[in-house]
């Protein structure tokens, strides 16, 4: 808001001009106030909006989008440039040793291998949500112009293709088809048997909401009925925190513990932690760390017997290996769009409605999603999150076979290659494009800071930063040391085989060259049992 400004003069006239740069020219956009020197009375004037164009009388519709900046302009534009260097004051150029890797960083970017953290934004997905970034801009929860109808409608085919990615293999409805003929009723059944029905989509801002979701508010809502949950020792920190936060409203929580060779649920200790006040288990899909795949259909016909919520985190799941939430009879399940080449920001939660799941939510407000979560959708990034959907469900066999492919050279590359090396996980029920290893006498950190061409991690992204051990390794039985120097190699569909290379390549090279700093791979290859020191140690300090 522009103040009034006074005058003891004559007139004066002050003008705020505001220029908006279009594809239909330049707009200046003149507010002047006019003030007289009598009275103190003042006179607002509304300027005109004056358009530097051949079509003065064009709008600015999703048609007249703003074009993108162009590479020659980013190439110029020191805010697109990369920040790979490494700053002066932080080299020490008086230090030497034969174990530096100073100047051995390569230029441009580094291979990326961190899939299970996010992934990319698929262009294809990109070309979908563009227009309803810039022109198709309306509030999708507007009911009363064409603006609102046009984004209510983009949010709900995005709806309906999430839907349909978790409905199970589509081939399954037309062979069943072809064999019931023309039977219209069959088809149907069919069709509702199989298919997920769009309403039950909920767009949230990604797993970690739908997971907050579908644990606090299941747990609310069935509190009658009792009061005790049933967890693993693996999950994603969101969950377990979730748990954490109802045993703290007096709510009994029974974090089941993993086989530690594969870290798979056993339904045997599963069916004895149930009790007659179980009201919900939630089991992930495939774990974010390790990659290994749980006994989803048992799991949940076992709930399904015992009237138990199932709640499933498949974040990691989604999009990468077939999902039908009917044969695994999961009543929850958590969704995020960053896991599966989409944007940031927007995830999806299940929410069965036959039988009828009921939710408390957790927060108020304009009652969007069936009430269960109020807020104003960002119908771009549902769009992209729809788009990365449905490229998941029509490349799935290409994006299996490739991943696949990869994921065998860098397994036998490490494994034949890298002397006393752990894989992490059931090396049988697996998402292949997750591989966690564990490199014996080296230090897990050193070992990521002498592979600064390569992105990895350490473990999940949720807790990288916290110097502890994984606690889903631990669950494992992975001792610390080993816990500390595993890595996690996240495969996807534009990782490249020379990408593969290159992270074996410095692999071996930084493994060895570490382990020749280590005093005790130099014990290791004298046959000396470590663990006899340290028992002879420990006995000398008691």
């Amino acid at each position: 808001m522009l103040s009034r400004v006074r005058s003891s003069g004559s007139a004066a006239k002050t003008v705020a001009k505001m220029r908006l740069q279009t594809t239909s020219g330049v707009i200046n956009l003149n507010f002047g106030t006019n003030s007289s020197n009598g009275g103190g009375s003042h006179r607002n004037n509304r300027g005109r909006n004056i358009i530097n164009g051949s079509n003065s009388s064009r709008r600015f519709l999703s048609s007249e989008s703003p074009t993108t900046v162009s590479f020659e302009k980013m190439e110029t534009d020191k805010r697109y440039q990369p920040t790979t260097d490494v700053p002066e004051s932080l080299l020490d150029k008086d230090v030497t040793s034969e174990f530096s890797i100073a100047g051995q960083f390569r230029e441009g970017r580094a291979a990326y291998l961190d899939m299970s953290a996010t992934t990319p934004v698929d262009p294809r997905v990109f070309d979908a949500m563009a227009p309803y970034m810039i022109g198709s801009y309306g509030n999708p929860h507007s009911k009363t112009h064409a603006f609102g109808w046009e984004a209510e409608a983009a949010v709900e085919i995005a709806r309906a293709q999430v839907a349909a990615l978790i409905s199970g293999d589509p081939k399954a409805d037309d062979d069943d088809d072809a064999v019931n003929g023309d039977n219209k009723t069959t088809k149907k059944k069919l069709r509702r048997k199989r298919g997920v029905d769009p309403k039950e989509i909920i767009f949230t801002s990604g797993a970690t909401e739908s997971n907050n979701l579908s644990i606090k508010g299941a747990a609310h809502f069935y509190k009658k009925r009792g009061k005790h949950i049933i967890t693993t020792q693996t999950e994603h920190k969101c969950v377990l925190d979730s748990c954490r936060s109802l045993e703290m409203e007096g709510y009994d929580v029974t974090y089941l513990p993993v086989q530690q060779q594969t870290g798979r649920v056993d339904m045997d200790e599963l069916k004895a932690a149930l009790r007659d006040d179980t009201i919900l288990i939630s089991v992930m899909a495939v774990n974010n760390e390790i990659g290994t795949l749980q006994p989803l259909k048992e799991i949940g016909e076992l709930c399904r017997s015992r009237k138990i919520v199932f709640h499933c985190d498949a974040a990691q799941m989604l999009g990468k290996m077939p999902i039908d939430v009917d044969e695994f009879k999961i009543d929850l399940m958590s969704m995020s769009s960053h896991k599966v080449y989409g944007p940031k920001g927007i995830g999806a939660l299940y929410v069965r409605r036959r039988p009828r799941i009921r939710l408390e939510p957790i927060f108020s407000g304009g009652g969007q999603e069936r009430g269960l979560r109020s807020g104003t959708l960002p119908h771009a990034l549902c769009v992209g999150f729809g788009a990365a959907c449905d490229l998941a469900s029509t490349e799935h066999d290409f994006d299996k076979e490739w991943i696949e492919y990869l994921a065998e050279k860098l397994r036998k590359g490490i494994e034949d290659n890298i002397p006393e090396v752990v894989r992490n996980g059931d090396p049988e029920h697996n998402y292949p494009g997750c591989l966690n290893y564990s490199f014996a006498y080296v230090e897990g950190e050193s070992l990521l800071m002498a592979l600064k061409n390569i992105a990895v991690s350490s473990g999940s992204a949720c807790t990288s930063a916290s110097l502890e051990p994984s606690y889903v390794l631990r669950a494992l039985g992975v001792d610390d040391e080993l816990a500390h120097s595993s890595l996690r190699f996240g495969i996807g569909r534009f990782t490249t085989e020379d990408e593969v290379d290159f992270v074996l390549e410095l692999l071996g090279k930084h493994v060895e060259r570490l382990r020749e700093m280590s005093p005790l791979w130099e014990m290791v290859q004298e046959g000396i049992d470590l663990k006899e020191i340290q028992c002879s140690q420990d006995e000398h300090h008691h």
